[in-house]
């Protein structure tokens, strides 16, 4: 075997019990799973027990997947499955499962060999494996199924447990996913926080035994941590360098994902939907389908498996990942829950004077008999305050018009105040226990969406919005509690309840989607509380934090561009943390650009940098959007950051530098070197963006060959009186 193949890395040993040789070739059957650049190997043997064989670079032979197992040490595998590929409980295996179930007659055990397999070619970038795996005894079926997408080197793993038992079979873990690598360490970079602290990152080696990161909290799952995260194999990968799997679960409730090193050295990881207070009863004939886990694997450093998620998202997840988005002013720093009609019709004519698309309404437009002039009360009651709005919303809609500007509106609809008349009229609408005090989030109670009753009134919250108000043009979709005391009045089975509320949000917004497909939403939960693929379906963009202090956004935005790309991440400008203007706004354009700010109260030049801010944006927001994010410098590491961005011809660029350390003399001493431009082409540097009054210090317009920024660089010059520096990067 050639030496370099065991630089790959290499999903389990492929040994049957004992210290057995195997002759692979003659006693199983590979099936190869392979995008542009890598390949996922599973194979069966005469035994039909279905295994994880490998997941690395992609050979240019595929017959030689079926040598890979003989370059290895043969060690006891007590059990023979631990790197099977979809683990069952209580019969053979010794370690972690991915599945759990109780048959009919109280069996406890079961036994998955495979059955069969088919590929479908969906488009020419596109395939769909499907694998299908029996239980020799009883009728129960998994079927397996890996979505690839070649040119992006992702692949979606998701799947579907059948009952076909003549009576009800309760699955108790249900994972989506079960991954086998193989190194000699293991690197874990997760996140945790909490609100306005979100994605405070920690990298780890995993040692022997189960690590777990998971979420209990029904809704507003990823306040304490998302179901995103990297591994990385043998040392810690940088930007550049490494190998590493990127991955996250595309779900929106309670998830959980363990990471077990097992007595073989393998790491096993499996991600699901968090078994915790839950079951799934299958009635005969029926069936159960898990969330995805998306994942992709890089040779290359973090900065690859980055790019590989971004294109993946904006051309098949992300709702309208290639299209457009509306810069926006919002209301709620100007005047929080105190305004009238009178005061929104200043903020619309400010929205025009700015230059930017939409104004935003947020919270305290609705609720009569008890006004929502807190947040203390009247989430459910959402009609107009007849107070603040006599006219309703038509009229400030109508205005927007007028004003050549769009118009926004912030709700919470999943919500419920016990200070509201929701409340009153309906109280076994919401989630609470019956005999047990309640306990509120942020002063509310969530509704119960596993009541289909409770879906139609949520869907008719924004069905009324949009018929009273056919030119409303963006929402903002708030979830800001989670769940105490979880219980539904409306379930008879109370273990199905946390899965159950999941599937109600999503058939709501499935209907919503039908009805307006193309109006764009954001995804807002308190800041990060909600942020995964499944629900980003629905959503043109998602708010990371209510922190917009915009040195904390920098760190925060550098991790979550990880994950996500730049087209989805709102960010806007506020009077949050001490920095200038220019600063926060340079921050705040590194995704989709709004506004949280009095505009009458800036000053001649304020407003003219802001303005003149906007119309740089519209300039460089196709390459923000839709073009490859490359990360220059990491502020963790040093005394700044730098990341850029990179059109798809790359012909322009653009680099945002930000001083992160106030420390006296502190500035950026060397280059930055540029990443993904054309060595042969030659560029023209310029700064923009630059505060009225002010000059640049780098000499505008100097020249550069490709070749010479990517090796060499430029500095640019960041210090205490520069510490905001944005450079275009336009091809000659």
């Amino acid at each position: 075997m050639p030496t370099h193949h065991f630089k790959h890395v290499v999903l389990g040993l492929l040994m049957t019990q004992g210290l057995v040789h195997l002759d692979v070739q003659a006693q199983s059957k590979q099936i190869p799973i392979e995008t542009r650049s890598n390949a996922l190997v599973l194979e069966y043997d005469s035994t039909k027990t279905l295994k994880m064989l490998y997941y690395g670079e992609k050979l240019s032979d595929s017959k030689e997947y079926a040598t890979i197992a003989s370059g290895y040490r043969q060690l006891t595998d007590y059990s023979g499955l631990s790197n099977a590929a979809y683990t069952p409980s209580g019969s053979k295996n010794l370690l972690e499962p991915a599945i759990s179930l109780v048959h009919a007659d109280g069996n406890r055990s079961l036994d998955l060999r495979y059955e069969k397999h088919a590929v479908k070619d969906l488009d020419a970038n596109v395939k769909q494996l499907d694998i299908t795996l029996k239980d020799p005894v009883y009728d129960i079926y998994v079927v397996l199924h890996y979505k690839s997408f070649s040119n992006e080197n992702i692949i979606e793993q998701w799947a579907t447990i059948q009952n076909k038992e003549k009576k009800v079979v309760t699955l108790e873990k249900f994972a989506s996913a079960n991954l086998t690598l193989r190194s000699k360490a293991y690197w874990l970079r997760q996140y945790h926080g909490d609100w306005a602290k979100e994605m405070q990152v920690e990298e780890t080696p995993l040692t022997h035994g189960i690590k777990v990161l998971d979420s209990k909290l029904g809704t507003r799952a990823n306040l304490f941590q998302p179901p995103s995260f990297m591994v990385s194999l043998g040392k810690a990968a940088s930007e550049d360098e490494g190998t590493v799997l990127m991955a996250s679960l595309g779900y929106s409730g309670n998830f959980k994902v363990d990471f077990e090193v097992d007595y073989l050295n393998n790491l096993r990881i499996i991600a699901g939907i968090n078994n915790y207070a839950s079951n799934v009863k299958l009635a005969s004939n029926q069936e159960f389908t898990t969330p995805k886990l998306i994942y992709t694997l890089s040779t290359k450093g973090k900065g690859e498996a980055s790019r590989n998620l971004h294109n993946w998202a904006r051309k098949y997840q992300l709702l309208d990942g290639n299209g457009e988005r509306l810069t926006l002013l919002n209301n709620w720093e100007a005047t929080y829950f105190d305004f009238n009609e009178q005061k929104l019709k200043g903020l619309l004519q400010d929205t025009k004077k700015l230059g930017v698309d939409l104004f935003l309404l947020d919270d305290g437009w609705f609720g009569n008999k008890y006004p929502r002039n807190s947040d203390h009360s009247s989430l459910g009651d959402w009609q107009p305050n007849r107070t603040k709005l006599p006219n309703g919303i038509a009229t400030l809609v109508e205005e927007a018009t007028k004003q050549g500007v769009k118009f926004g509106i912030w709700v919470e609809p999943e919500m419920v105040s016990p200070k509201s008349e929701l409340y009153e009229q309906h109280p076994d609408w919401v989630v609470k226990q019956p005999q047990r005090e309640e306990h509120y989030f942020r002063n509310q109670l969530i509704l119960d969406l596993t009541n289909p009753k409770v879906q139609d009134f949520v869907f008719h919250i924004l069905d009324d919005l949009f018929t009273k108000n056919p030119a409303l043009a963006y929402i903002k979709w708030d979830c800001n509690a989670v769940i105490y005391n979880a219980h539904s009045a409306f379930l008879k089975d109370q273990g199905a309840f946390y899965i159950s509320y999941v599937e109600g949000l999503y058939k709501v917004l499935e209907r919503i989607r039908a009805k307006y497909p193309k109006v764009p939403m954001m995804l807002c939960s308190g800041g990060g509380g909600r942020v995964d693929y499944a629900a980003l379906r629905y959503f043109t963009e998602f708010w990371p934090s209510d922190n917009t202090d915009p040195l904390e956004r920098i760190f925060m935005q550098y991790e979550y561009s990880y994950f996500f790309p730049a087209i989805s991440t709102s960010n806007h400008v506020t009077d949050w943390g001490k920095q200038s203007l220019k600063f926060r706004t340079d921050v705040a354009m590194m995704g989709k650009l709004g506004f949280d700010i009095v505009v009458s109260h800036l000053n001649e030049q304020d407003l003219l940098f802001s303005q003149q801010a906007v119309k740089n944006y519209e300039a460089l927001k196709a390459t923000i959007w839709h073009g490859d994010q490359y990360r220059l410098a990491d502020p963790r590491e040093g005394d700044f950051a730098a990341l850029s961005y990179v059109n798809s011809k790359k012909t322009e660029a653009v680099i945002f530098n930000y001083l992160v350390n106030n420390r006296y003399g502190i500035g950026s001493t060397d280059p930055v070197r540029l990443k993904g431009l054309d060595a042969q082409k030659q560029y023209r540097v310029e700064e923009i963006n630059l505060y009225p009054g002010t000059k640049s210090s780098l000499g505008q317009g100097q020249t550069y060959s490709g070749d010479y920024l990517m090796k060499v660089g430029v500095n640019p010059d960041l210090n205490s009186n520069r510490t905001s520096v944005l450079l275009k990067i336009s091809a000659l």
